[in-house]
């Protein structure tokens, strides 16, 4: 038996195997499986107890993220976006009010405002200043305010909101993405007839109750309050992800934001205005995810800075 076992040491050794006794075990082959197992520990030979000793690799499952996980994930993605996508904006409106008026917020009243803006919005201050150092560039151009009317799937409308100091190069990237998608662009007031421009307040609904919320408002002038969809998630992790919010006119905004803070209420304002569908539509999960493919494709081109849709 132990001749045996120097024959086998011998063999492995000669095929460079010695070093991973155990992968060849693993493979389960029935003569070398029956050799090993009918061996007494205490009768294997140094060579073989040394072979045996070799490092062995254990694997795991692979651990998924589920449904829910996802879409806090991509609720925070979204989030994320969002935020870019202000502080974009908000400083292609530095360079544009520089642009006209001068670098000084002093005689400047439109610059003076975009700061106040950003510094509500807390924008970081590398991008305020980039932007200023960009608007005293002879080269670079104001950016111009245009939206682009799309019909999306399912008899869904969308908006997309471009603030751009080229007008071919942003029109020419949108309809690439409406196109590439299987859309198709509207004609100039298809579609923008179906949605009103307001002012937006969010605020977290873990920081405040439905009904206090309704109260404050509504007393300063809001429209009215919009509640998280029902079908999102309901669970802690998620609530801190969903947003009443405040529907207001320009008179009014500020009046509702100084009451929030009055009342110590932690909230986001708005990067100008918003455009709110006056009859969202429902439409098929097929629909909905073509819709949702085909604004994210769109909010990652440069000039965009918002797409709005009449989708529930």
């Amino acid at each position: 038996m132990a001749l045996a076992a120097r024959v086998l040491v011998s063999v492995l050794n000669k095929a460079s195997l010695s070093s991973s006794l155990f992968s060849i075990y693993s493979l389960k082959k029935p003569c070398l499986h029956s050799f090993l197992r009918g061996l007494s520990p205490y009768g294997f030979s140094p060579e073989v107890c040394q072979a045996l000793r070799v490092r062995r690799i254990c694997t795991t499952t692979p651990v998924c993220m589920g449904r829910r996980s996802c879409k806090i994930a991509g609720r925070k993605d979204a989030q994320n976006v969002k935020k870019m996508k202000r502080n974009s904006k908000i400083g292609k409106e530095i360079v544009s009010a520089i642009k006209k008026g001068g670098p000084n917020p002093s005689s400047n009243t439109a610059l003076a405002a975009v700061l106040e803006k950003a510094r509500e919005l807390d924008v970081p201050k590398e991008i305020v200043e980039r932007n200023i150092k960009k608007a005293s560039e002879k080269s670079q151009e104001a950016f111009i305010e245009k939206f682009y009317e799309v019909y999306g799937f399912g008899g869904v409308g969308m908006v997309v909101e471009v603030l751009t100091d080229k007008v071919t190069r942003s029109v020419a990237s949108v309809r690439g993405i409406v196109k590439e998608c299987g859309a198709k662009l509207a004609d100039p007031g298809s579609i923008l007839f179906k949605f009103k421009r307001v002012r937006v307040v969010s605020v977290k609904t873990d920081d405040i109750e439905k009904d206090q919320i309704i109260s404050i408002v509504l007393d300063s002038g809001a429209e009215d309050v919009i509640e998280p969809n029902d079908n999102d998630d309901s669970d802690s992790e998620n609530q801190s992800d969903r947003y009443y919010k405040i529907i207001t006119s320009t008179e009014n905004y500020s009046d509702i934001l100084s009451r929030l803070r009055d009342e110590g209420i932690p909230f986001e304002a708005d990067n100008g205005f918003e455009l709110l569908p006056l009859n969202p539509i429902e439409v098929d999960d097929e629909a909905m995810n073509l819709n949702k493919d085909l604004m994210s494709k769109l909010l990652e081109l440069d000039d965009v800075d918002a797409v709005y849709a009449d989708q529930k």
